[in-house]
Parts: structure tokens; C-alpha cells; sequence
């Protein structure tokens, strides 16, 4: 095996994510087949089995990578020493990662609650893991009394993420001509409105 070998696999399962994103984001999971995923990534047939052993292994990957992405875009908010520019820079996190990956936020959404879901088990793992970062940003409010009272750290976090994907999803679907500092004003009024009277 040569030293480029890695590279140009991690290359073409780029393609693959891409292509399979594009065509899962506009029909979903189910109603995509692996040759229309190779077509669209432009390889043959075989390297998608090469890469993952079935087109489900590819969707899971898929989920994994791009929730692997929007995680690393909310940790940014971890760095932040103040709440507020924390809770900003988790918003811009969010409505940046959906505004760049569209189709992903499609697909995140459809996949997630489908009940049963074929997917339910990854995404409750991956769902977790985004929650656990914005629950962090929800207990420092909490911390310094910026939480109403009775509103509970766990509920407050599961609804501003579902919040904001669903923002996001609306924002791309049905109000392009916004722009992100508009959509992320409104975020930021919202959630500055939690605070306590």
C-alpha cells in the first residue's frame, strides 16, 4: 500500500458523502440506491462497497461525519468566556453549519423523527452528543440566573437545538432572501427573551 493511498480514500469518501448528502437531502434515505449515489459521485459502483460494506453503512457514516462537523463548529462556543457571546457564537455555529450543508439539515430532520427510523439508534447517540454541547451553554446561563425559573436545563437545551434546526431548515427552505445576521438576530432575541422577568 503506498503513502497516497489514505489520502486519496479519504478523498473519495468525500465524494461519496457529498453525493450521497445531494441526492438523500431531496428524497431521502430510502429512496436512494447505491448506483445513483456512485453516478452521482462519479465512481463505479464496486468503490462505494470498497469504502462501506452497504448503502446503510454509508447513511450511518454520513450521519456521523456531518454531526462529527456541526459538533466542532458548537464547541467553538466552549472557548467563549462570556455567556452571551457564547450563546451567539452557538447560534452562528448552528445557522452556518445549515446554511453550508443544506441537504444535511433535510436529511438530520426527516431521519431523526421518523418513527421507527431505520437510523433511530445512531442518531439518538449523535443527537446526544450535540445536545450534551448546547446543555453546556444552556447551564451557564443557568449558572449566572439567566434561566427562568422552573425551566429546566435538559428542556431548555432539547428545545433550542430543535429550535434552531428547524429555524435553519425554514430559513433555506421558504426565506432564502434572508440573510444570516438577520435569522441570527432573530435566533438571539428569542433566546435573550428566556430571561427572567
Amino acid at each position: 500500500m503506498t503513502g497516497t493511498r489514505p489520502g486519496r480514500t479519504a478523498v473519495t469518501k468525500q465524494k461519496l458523502f457529498d453525493a450521497a448528502l445531494r441526492l438523500v437531502g431531496e428524497r431521502g434515505a430510502a429512496g436512494v440506491t447505491v448506483d445513483e449515489i456512485a453516478a452521482e459521485a462519479g465512481v463505479a459502483k464496486g468503490t462505494v462497497y470498497y469504502n462501506f460494506a452497504s448503502k446503510d453503512a454509508l447513511v450511518d457514516a454520513l450521519l456521523r461525519h456531518g454531526v462529527d462537523l456541526l459538533a466542532a463548529r458548537l464547541r467553538v462556543a466552549e472557548e467563549e468566556s462570556e455567556t452571551s457571546s457564547a450563546m451567539a457564537s452557538l447560534v452562528d455555529g448552528m445557522l452556518g453549519f445549515f446554511a453550508e450543508y443544506p441537504a444535511f439539515g433535510q436529511l438530520l430532520v426527516s431521519e431523526l423523527w421518523r418513527t421507527p427510523g431505520q437510523w433511530h439508534d445512531t442518531l439518538s447517540l449523535l443527537r446526544d452528543d450535540i445536545v450534551s454541547i448546547v446543555r453546556g451553554q444552556m447551564q451557564r446561563l443557568a449558572d449566572t440566573g439567566r434561566l427562568p425559573e422552573g425551566v429546566q436545563v435538559g428542556t431548555a437545551s432539547a428545545a433550542l437545538f430543535g429550535t434552531l434546526l428547524v429555524i435553519a431548515l425554514d430559513w433555506q427552505v421558504f426565506q432564502p432572501e434572508r440573510s444570516l445576521a438577520d435569522v441570527r438576530e432573530s435566533v438571539l432575541s428569542l433566546v435573550r427573551g428566556l430571561r427572567p422577568s
